[in-house]
């Protein structure tokens, strides 16, 4: 073997983004990838050499560098081989963590954030309050730019959102502050158990200065005794208030900003936005900015996205909802905070979730509940007052014949995708599609 060959498992925007990395830094790079024709296949550089066929562990023995994209499990046989031979397998966040050690970016700080829901939220409103500051800020990860392509001497912030996938092979990060939001049963379909996919988020508290926690999630507590925060709905650092019938957002009990200027509905986006507020506060981001950012902040697609109002019903989509604990999340608390009745569409593949879990937020929810997809039986039979039906088309036509003014129609499936879409965006702008033709018909 060549001194400096390195093999890339993977050639999707990660793998490129490492390919390129890693040919800069003068390595000589073999990419692997079971697909005949990888995503990135036209953007990959010439000088990399890309071998399309089964993955092979008497191939990947022959590096002593592996760098895994997160798509892929370590749990792989030939990457089993690979470790056993003494093979280093790393992903393309422990690349990001070993190059922020270089001189040139000692000046910046970093924020970590990760949860089984609400990251990506989290970590755009923390990069929305960032430029408000006028922090030279790159937001990315796990979300929109791989973090190997956010590096840069000018930047003095990073904000990534962190996978439990891209836990699984990062061990040297060393972020300024680190938060797990939430914990729920997710990707059961990759790991041993759900104590495992536990134990591998809790990997991000042992790369950090300083943790944020989650008070209502025992599951978030920090095992080990270390400089720790805590955000909630109450009896936390960061935690909600009530000032004259007013919900405020407050900070060791002294209110900073009321509910009622965050454009964000639920309870839970509340809860989110104090631990946005809780991680700026520690890498020093002015309050007067966060506060400001935070009040303009539009949220993103497929996550409780307002669609439309007809006829006095508001339209949510919330496709990104690919688990029960997502969609309970999303659920909690939201017939307290609208006149009628909200009415429900579930389903698709539920990677081996358990369902009854949705009844503590559907119990409270009078409208219809109806389930989709793959797993549309395993729910009905758990879920009381659910019906299964063909299609989301068909849900939605349902619904709109049954919603009355002041009611909510949420499309929130507690579910992945793939058994009818090619994602959760490519579900969620079907049922936009869906709603806007709804009301297109009623404005004709």
């Amino acid at each position: 073997m060549q001194k400096g060959q390195v093999a890339v498992i993977g050639l999707g925007l990660t793998g490129l983004s490492v390919v390129q990395h890693m040919l800069a830094q003068g390595y000589q790079v073999s990419v692997f990838d079971t697909r005949e024709h990888p995503p990135s296949e036209d953007k990959l550089p010439v000088e990399a050499q890309l071998f399309t066929s089964p993955i092979e562990g008497s191939k990947l023995i022959q590096f002593s560098l592996i760098i895994l994209s997160p798509g892929i499990a370590l749990s792989t046989p030939a990457l089993q081989i690979a470790l056993k031979a003494g093979c280093e397998i790393i992903g393309d966040i422990e690349l990001f963590a070993r190059q922020l050690k270089m001189p040139s970016f000692a000046h910046a700080k970093c924020v970590t954030i990760t949860g089984t829901n609400g990251k990506s939220t989290v970590t755009t409103m923390l990069g929305d309050m960032a430029s408000a500051a006028n922090i030279k800020v790159a937001v990315g990860g796990n979300i929109g730019v791989p973090a190997l392509n956010l590096l840069a001497p000018e930047i003095d912030l990073y904000i990534l959102e962190l996978s439990s996938f891209q836990l699984e092979t990062t061990t040297s990060l060393n972020a300024d502050i680190a938060t797990i939001l939430n914990i729920s049963e997710d990707h059961l379909d990759r790991y041993d158990s759900y104590l495992h996919y536990i134990n591998i988020k809790h990997r991000i508290y042992s790369q950090c200065k300083t943790v944020l926690y989650n008070s209502d999630d025992l599951r978030t507590f920090p095992k080990n005794s270390v400089n720790k925060i805590s955000f909630g709905y109450s009896n936390a650092q960061y935690a909600l208030i009530s000032c004259n019938d007013e919900m405020f957002l407050a900070r060791e009990g002294v209110p900073l900003l009321s509910v009622n200027k965050i454009k964000l509905s639920g309870r839970h986006n509340w809860v989110n936005a104090l631990a946005a507020i809780a991680l700026g506060d520690e890498v020093g981001i002015d309050e007067t900015a966060m506060l400001w950012g935070l009040q303009n902040y539009k949220g993103l697609s497929h996550r409780c996205e307002f669609i439309a109002d007809i006829n006095g019903v508001r339209w949510i989509n919330d496709s990104k909802s690919t688990n029960v604990g997502s969609t309970c999340s999303a659920l909690f608390g939201l017939s307290d905070t609208i006149k009628g009745r909200v009415h429900v569409i579930l389903g698709g593949q539920g990677k081996n979730a358990k369902f009854q879990k949705l009844n503590c937020v559907l119990d409270e929810i009078s409208g219809e509940i109806l389930c989709i997809g793959e797993d549309a039986t395993e729910i009905a039979a758990v879920v009381s007052r659910a019906k299964i039906i063909a299609n989301l088309s068909l849900a939605t036509q349902q619904i709109y014949s049954k919603a009355k003014a002041g009611d909510l129609a949420i499309l929130s499936p507690a579910c992945a995708s793939f058994d009818m879409f090619d994602n959760y965006i490519a579900r969620g702008d079907k049922f936009k599609q869906l709603v806007l033709a709804l009301q297109s018909g009623i404005e004709r």
